[in-house]
């Protein structure tokens, strides 16, 4: 039996607070992916616990939407796809270099998960991603086409192509970041406007579940990897982003306003990410003092 038969659909849209249709169409798509974002939180909590968390339905279930807990990437896109597969839209799973901080799609490895989903009646293919732990996530899925400019639920993201350096084409999802407010009135610092950022590549080939547990275990237990070292979690709340990172707390408004706090120490970084991220951290979880 596929996974998607054994996911438990109506539990899914009931957390997540959708009450729309339930039919494969562009704007389920969106509104179920709104809604999503807007519902289930990002966070590494098992990573940094020493823990590959487990990707399968029931597990998900229990974890992302019967519990105060959420996930990081493969979780949360897993957990999208299951959905969208059950409503009747056909998904596949992709792999993306994350570019945050680079250039050079070829300097970093594929360890994203995104995914491509398409209508029955629809030609036209969707970006989705449930799962990017950054200022720069999607908050709805995407038509898959170049030379257009997205807002998605107040955020701008467009798709360009990179160099090509195999046989299919390389595409980049950028995201733009807000004009910073002015100060007493001045003028906007020049170079504010019109940035744009590359935020990941990735190609359209299908990758398979078994793919994604190998990628999974890696990032979550490798003592290089960030998300086993530090804690890290981001959620949306109204118009306001919110992000922790390590004991760094980063509020970032719609109209790009940012406001940072450094947390005094375990207990307020527990209480944060319990009042503000509404998370409930794992019994004897260290937070803090890794090296």
């Amino acid at each position: 039996m596929p996974d998607s038969a054994q996911f438990d659909l109506d539990t899914y849209l009931h957390r997540i607070g959708w009450q729309g249709e339930r039919r494969p169409d562009a704007a389920t798509l969106r509104g179920v992916h709104l809604a999503h974002t807007r519902s289930l939180p990002f966070e590494n909590l098992d990573a940094l616990g020493g823990i590959a968390p487990s990707l399968a339905p029931a597990d998900l279930t229990a974890k992302l939407l019967n519990s105060r807990r959420g996930g990081y990437c493969y979780e949360h896109n897993t957990l999208l796809a299951h959905a969208l597969e059950a409503l009747g839209f056909r998904v596949t799973r992709l792999t993306a270099r994350v570019l945050v901080g680079t250039d050079r799609p070829e300097s970093r490895p594929r360890t994203h998960m995104a995914l491509l989903v398409e209508a029955p009646d629809d030609p036209q293919p969707y970006l989705a991603d449930v799962g990017f732990g950054a200022l720069g996530a999607l908050l709805e899925a995407v038509p898959l086409t170049t030379g257009t400019e997205f807002h998605d639920a107040g955020r701008r993201h467009r798709l360009v192509h990179a160099p090509q350096r195999g046989p299919l084409p390389m595409w980049v999802l950028e995201a733009h970041r807000p004009e910073k407010p002015a100060q007493d009135g001045a003028a906007p610092a020049e170079g504010t406007d019109d940035a744009w950022e590359a935020q990941y590549a990735f190609t359209v080939e299908p990758f398979e579940q078994r793919d994604f547990e190998v990628i999974n275990w890696y990032i979550a237990t490798h003592p290089r990897s960030p998300f086993s070292r530090r804690a890290y979690a981001h959620r949306l709340t109204g118009d306001t982003h919110l992000l922790l990172d390590d004991r760094l707390l980063t509020e970032t408004r719609a109209d790009g306003t940012v406001t940072e706090r450094e947390l005094a120490d375990e207990d307020e970084v527990r209480r944060v990410l319990d009042e503000k991220f509404g998370i409930t951290v794992p019994p004897g979880l260290t937070l803090l003092g890794r090296p």
